[in-house]
């Protein structure tokens, strides 16, 4: 239970025209509303610490999206239609959250060392995807995707009361819930039929049971293994009934589940709180509070979320972690009962922070994917590449980034990745796909003699020592693909390089324009040398004025000085004449040659 300190609207006015009688009145009713119930909410809420926990938004004060959204990107304070009380009111205070030193984002992004290789041939898929919105691994090791088939979330999705208006369509035909092969691609089994709405998370647990969210029902589901015959073993929330209450959601976005069975929900897109419950599905606790701004701050106010969009947990301190997306940063929180233990934000990372997963690898790293600035129409100054990003749990500095083919994504939703951080899978929901990117130190070194395109190889690398401090390496991935790496020597040895996959159509026209350009060349040389009679092939060899014709009794002094004497002097030489003559022999050759 939370209690609000703020005084209604009418108690508002008469501090400032009622008698002072009526306010002392107000005063000792608030004193005796303390003493008797904050004992009972500390004991039922795990010693919660009124200072720290907002009171969720009321039900008759629930934002619609376009406000919400409309609030975020012209940097809106707090959210509530109402007043906060004080101590909310000077934490949505934007001064009090001071912005981080001005750096040059974009070349710090491209100082960022590549170490996951992107692999273009997975999967092996004939469904055709709709947006995929979550992805998971099962016990099997599988890949395990949430996608919305034909279904679309756009601004006629809801009403201004967050109500689903598609209700009369039906659930879902087709599969939502698709599980692939994680080496081949290959899909591995199917379920989620006529079951969902508007999928958006999925989080598979330690028992491999299956949880989802629902942003059109406003519910959370747990299904047992594979779907177990796609029937649910939970169900929280009210159908297509968003609410604030112990009872309702407001589009849930996210679940994750602790070892002992209980697990968090993140509510979501309405009421920007983070809910604990117990194995069997009791409330436990919850914190949150509504807070805007379209900036992201090095210090902002704890317990305050712009859509907690994701959650993860990070087992060796015991804390769950939700990805405050549109401030841009990661909370994380104790797991026993909610207290604040850090924030993470970067300004290569930028204002919106989609989803992040953590991994112990390396001492711990979070893998985070963030969003585009311009997605509601309105694109902010900050420079900002839409990638994944390697963040270390320890210092919060960003270690690295990954792309598609060493691009930038289009819309990240959900990122996933191995416990030995070796694979991260990425779901996009335009274009509607899944991505799969491989560590580097799973592409080996081989020979440049042994580095031929064969199906077999897997991860051949050959490094070339270029000028000065840089090298370039190439080599072929494990799907038959070619991945390029530049590194130079001040790089650490855990990520010598940059990788530059799929390069092999780069190449090869690369060198068909090289070729061509050559073979003009060569042309236009030859031409200009026919014309100028330097080529001892051709139709006709060109001849000057200055040769003699050819005598059959060979070369005479004597002959030669009797025609000196007839001419009296030598004749003036007409080239002109020459070249004339010649030109006619060389037209049909140098006007086929001048265009080669």
């Amino acid at each position: 239970m939370l209690l609000s300190l703020t005084p209604s609207s009418s108690s508002s006015r008469s501090l400032y025209g009622a008698p002072a009688v009526l306010y002392l009145a107000q005063t000792l009713l608030l004193l005796f509303t303390l003493t008797t119930i904050v004992p009972t909410t500390r004991a039922t809420d795990e010693k919660i610490n009124l200072q720290r926990y907002y009171p969720i938004v009321a039900e008759d004060q629930l934002l619609n999206n376009d406000k919400r959204f409309l609030q975020i990107m012209q940097g809106g304070g707090g959210s509530n239609a109402a007043g906060l009380n004080s101590a909310s009111i000077s934490a949505t205070d934007t001064s009090l959250w001071p912005d981080k030193p001005k750096i040059n984002v974009q070349q710090e992004i491209n100082k960022l060392n590549i170490t996951y290789v992107y692999q273009p041939s997975w999967p092996k898929l004939d469904v055709k995807l709709g947006s995929v919105t979550a992805v998971s691994f099962d016990k099997a090791g599988n890949v395990v995707m949430f996608h919305r088939c034909d279904r679309v979330w756009d601004q006629d999705t809801f009403t201004n009361g967050n109500v689903f208006r598609h209700r009369n369509k039906g659930p879902i035909r087709d599969s939502t819930v698709l599980a692939l092969d994680r080496e081949t691609g290959n899909l591995a089994y199917e379920w989620g039929k006529n079951l969902f709405y508007m999928p958006h998370g999925l989080t598979i647990d330690h028992e491999d049971n299956v949880w989802v969210t629902d942003v059109a029902l406003h519910q959370v589901f747990k299904f047992g293994p594979r779907g177990s015959d796609d029937k649910p073993l939970m169900k929280l929330g009210q159908a297509f009934t968003p609410g604030s209450n112990k009872t309702t959601f407001c589009k849930p976005t996210s679940v994750a589940v602790l070892e002992n069975g209980d697990f968090f929900v993140a509510d979501g897109y309405c009421n920007a709180r983070i809910i604990k419950y117990s194995k069997d599905g009791q409330r436990i606790l919850s914190w949150g509070q509504n807070a805007f701004s379209g900036k992201s701050y090095d210090v902002a106010p704890q317990y305050f979320f712009a859509i907690p969009h994701a959650l993860t947990l990070v087992p060796e301190q015991e804390l769950v972690c939700t990805a405050d997306r549109e401030n841009g940063r990661i909370q994380c929180f104790f797991w026993s009962n909610g207290t604040f233990h850090s924030q993470y934000h970067s300004q290569l990372i930028g204002d919106r922070l989609f989803s992040m997963d953590y991994t112990p690898a390396q001492g711990g790293q979070f893998v985070v994917v963030n969003g585009p600035t311009a997605e509601f129409g309105v694109k902010t100054e900050q420079y900002n590449e839409v990638r994944g990003y390697i963040m270390d749990f320890k210092t919060t500095k960003v270690l690295g980034k990954f792309g598609p083919n060493n691009l930038e994504f289009s819309n990240p939703h959900d990122v996933a990745v191995t416990v030995d951080g070796n694979e991260i899978y990425v779901a996009e929901l335009h274009p509607t796909r899944i991505h799969k990117f491989l560590h580097k130190s799973l592409v080996k070194s081989i020979s440049l003699s042994a580095a031929k395109p064969r199906a077999n190889i897997e991860g051949a690398d050959v490094k070339i020592q270029a000028s000065g401090n840089l090298t370039v390496a190439a080599g072929l991935t494990a799907d038959g693909g070619m991945a390029v790496m530049m590194a130079t020597d001040d790089d650490s040895s855990a990520s010598t390089g940059h990788h530059k996959p799929g390069a092999t159509a780069i190449l090869v026209a690369s060198l068909m324009l090289l070729f061509a350009f050559l073979t003009f060349a060569m042309a236009l040389l030859i031409a200009r040398r026919r014309r100028r009679g330097c080529m001892p092939f051709g139709s006709n060899n060109r001849r000057h004025a200055w040769d003699f014709p050819a005598k059959p009794d060979g070369f005479k002094l004597g002959g030669l000085l009797m025609e000196r004497n007839k001419r009296s002097g030598f004749e003036k030489l007409d080239q002109n004449d020459s070249d004339e003559d010649e030109s006619e022999t060389q037209t049909n050759s140098l006007s086929s040659a001048q265009f080669a």
